[in-house]
């Protein structure tokens, strides 16, 4: 029986999680659970699962969390904050732990839990993104295991040979094709981005995730993300990671080898194929996923993405290419960018706008502590918060 720690229980994430290990409660249980503020949600999660620690973002609902449970009668600990999380995630009783907070918030806890030695199923992005280097000298130092859970990162990790610590190229490997739907405006014309909504940025065609991984997915900002996540999973660089639109989202991704063989995972677009890959590694185990029907499929389609249409993912790839600060100074201008549009404060293509006058203006530098990456994370966050406000949605 392994414990399981889930940062980020109420989200898409976290809830696929819980469903794939409802369905072996002989191998898992669920240790802890978090949420930011989806109150209503984690108190079922509480009664269902009656974790050992149950931990809200934010205090004020911690305490209204602990009186709901009390009332209930149950044993479970509240905590909250950042200290609940890293508390939880590094603690002696937890054997997994799912990163799947959304943005900069899920960083320090997922650290925890590397520094801990901890088997992290890898939902966070930022982890990577911000403190790629950091992250992964944890994760080796103290012995943890990485299991991605992006569909694309493990779809590459379940195509790569056993052993890739010695380089994609003495390991055989070519490159690295990592596929994206392409969103829903793919073949929208190119000045009718300007007028966007939040709804309509929202409404992907293959996925359901959440509100800001939706825009993300929307501006291809996602991708560039997962491009510099995949460096860093996968010890290359952008020059050996081939971006390929491939709208019907079957294959996730594919790895292609020095003798001409290219190894493709396909599948339904369904989260918890991936979550029950890391969760049984090295075996495999049911999800719950409707099995693929290629007749139904019938076909492939494969495309070059338009950087004139999705400057985000332009952007992405040149932060990782500078090194530094420069792709947590990219994520934090994002993270402000999409929370103005969702708040319809900027237009769409203000995004790309926000965060390519941050990367300018705000200065980089090398990513040799925590306490850097956060600084140049502030200052990226007030710089696109200060241009937000001078544009009209």
């Amino acid at each position: 029986m392994k414990n399981v720690t889930i940062l980020g229980s109420t989200g898409s994430i976290g809830v696929n999680t819980l469903n794939v290990i409802r369905q072996h409660r002989d191998k898992f249980g669920v240790f802890a659970i978090s949420a930011n503020n989806n109150m209503a949600l984690m108190q079922e999660q509480c009664i269902e699962w009656q974790p050992a620690f149950a931990v809200m973002t934010d205090s004020d609902k911690a305490d209204t969390l602990r009186q709901m449970l009390g009332q209930q009668g149950l044993g479970t600990q509240v905590l909250s904050g950042t200290e609940g999380l890293t508390r939880v995630a590094a603690h002696d009783d937890t054997d997994y732990v799912m990163a799947a907070i959304v943005g900069a918030a899920g960083l320090l806890p997922t650290l925890a839990a590397a520094r801990a030695g901890k088997r992290v199923l890898l939902a966070n992005k930022e982890a990577l993104v911000m403190s790629g280097r950091i992250f992964m000298d944890a994760i080796r130092d103290n012995q943890a295991e990485l299991l991605p859970i992006d569909s694309e990162h493990n779809a590459i990790f379940q195509c790569m040979p056993a052993d890739t610590h010695a380089g994609l190229s003495r390991s055989g490997v070519r490159r690295i094709l990592l596929t994206a739907s392409g969103g829903p405006f793919r073949q929208i014309p190119l000045d009718q981005l300007h007028d966007i909504t939040p709804d309509q940025a929202c409404a992907h065609p293959n996925w359901v995730m959440g509100r800001k991984i939706s825009v993300d997915s929307a501006t291809m900002m996602n991708k560039g993300l997962e491009v510099i996540e995949a460096c860093w999973l996968f010890d290359t660089g952008p020059e050996s990671i081939q971006v390929v639109l491939h709208p019907q989202s079957v294959i996730h991704s594919m790895v292609e080898y020095a003798d001409g063989s290219v190894l493709a995972q396909l599948g339904n677009p369904d989260m918890r194929t991936p979550i029950a890959h890391a969760l049984a590694w090295p075996e495999r185990q049911e999800s719950g996923v409707e099995p693929l029907d290629i007749f139904k499929v019938a076909r492939l389609d494969f495309e070059p993405p338009d950087y004139n249409r999705f400057p985000c993912l332009r952007l992405a790839m040149e932060a990782m290419q500078t090194g530094g600060t420069a792709t947590a100074i990219l994520n934090a201008a994002n993270e402000v960018a999409v929370a103005k549009f969702l708040d319809e404060k900027i237009r769409f293509t203000d995004i790309a706008s926000i965060v390519s006058l941050t990367l300018e203006h705000v200065d980089n530098h090398p990513a040799t502590s925590l306490e850097v990456i956060l600084n140049d994370d502030t200052a990226a966050r007030e710089f696109a918060t200060s241009r937000a406000l001078k544009m009209v949605a």
